[in-house]
């Protein structure tokens, strides 16, 4: 590895209090192998951007995610846009994937397995780099930044009445979360209209995936043509499946092969636009937000990462 300093960000509570067992030892092992590290550890969420953007300020661009997808998250909301604007300002990301779902690295891992933080480790260590796309969500508020994926609709549902009523409970509590959209199943429409097409999309739909990568929530295949290193955003939809219909299929969702359904399409973007009237639930990288989404568009390999 040419640059043995990196500034490795920690967020305890990842994986169920997991990483806060873990990080330790795996830190010592990267000192050990000669990686000169400086460690800060997050405490509440939202913590990891603003160290990760001071960090960048003070000159850091090889940054250490200890956690799960949201500690990435964070980072990559910390560094972007700056570490684009110039080759100067480029940023490495490495992982050690000690989290629940660590969606974003089952791209680069075995798909019978969760990724493994010894594997990443050795990764770490060769210090091969690959370009990965980011892609910039522009939304009534502002901007965010994500490398795994964004959904609208009934995952996004899930995720936000796991998050506020089951946070605690894990897999168990998001599959509770299903049960509970399922029961009062919505399929709706977020107009919307991809590489500037004539009209919007305003057909309803149970859910709608825009992606960088294949996986989410661990070993969800939603997106099975999605490559991080393509400049393209893989947009999945899934059309107004009926309740049973879902239940037959949703075995699908964890194979990829849901997007051969009569009501699934896919596309390779460059950009969306979107007429949504009100905020909406979404999940991005694992965060449950309500936003009024209104653009996504692609920065082609603006990030180097370490997998």
């Amino acid at each position: 590895m040419t640059e043995k300093r990196f500034f490795a960000i920690v967020n305890p509570a990842a994986g169920g209090g997991r990483c806060a067992k873990l990080a330790p030892a795996a830190l010592e092992h990267l000192h050990a192998a000669g990686i000169s590290l400086e460690v800060a550890e997050t405490h509440a969420a939202g913590e990891g951007t603003s160290i990760a953007r001071n960090a960048l300020k003070s000159g850091v661009r090889n940054f250490l995610a200890v956690g799960g997808d949201g500690t990435s998250y964070e980072i990559v909301n910390g560094i972007f846009p700056e570490c684009a604007a110039s080759p100067d300002q480029r940023c490495t990301l490495a992982f050690l994937p000690l989290g629940t779902g660590n969606s974003f690295l089952r791209d680069f891992h075995s798909q019978n397995h969760r990724p493994d933080a010894d594997a990443f480790l050795r990764a770490f260590l060769n210090g091969q780099r690959r370009g990965c796309d980011v892609i910039r969500l522009q939304h009534s508020r502002g901007d965010l930044y994500y490398i795994n994926l964004l959904t609208l609709g009934f995952a996004a549902d899930a995720a936000e009445v796991a998050n506020r009523c089951l946070k605690g409970f894990g897999y168990a509590g998001y599959a509770i979360s299903v049960m509970v959209c399922l029961a009062r199943l919505d399929r709706r429409t977020f107009p919307l209209r991809a590489d500037g097409a004539t009209e919007f999309d305003r057909r309803r739909c149970l859910f709608l995936a825009f992606s960088n990568t294949k996986f989410t929530g661990g070993n969800m295949m939603i997106a099975p043509n999605a490559d991080s290193a393509d400049g393209l955003i893989e947009y999945v939809r899934w059309g107004p499946i009926g309740r049973l219909n879902l239940l037959r299929n949703f075995p699908t969702l964890f194979d990829g092969t849901h997007i051969r359904h009569p009501l699934a399409s896919r596309a390779a973007v460059r950009e969306v636009e979107f007429a949504l009237e009100e905020p909406v639930n979404v999940t991005i990288d694992g965060e449950s937000l309500r936003l009024k989404c209104e653009r996504l568009s692609i920065l082609p390999g603006a990030l180097d990462v370490i997998v």
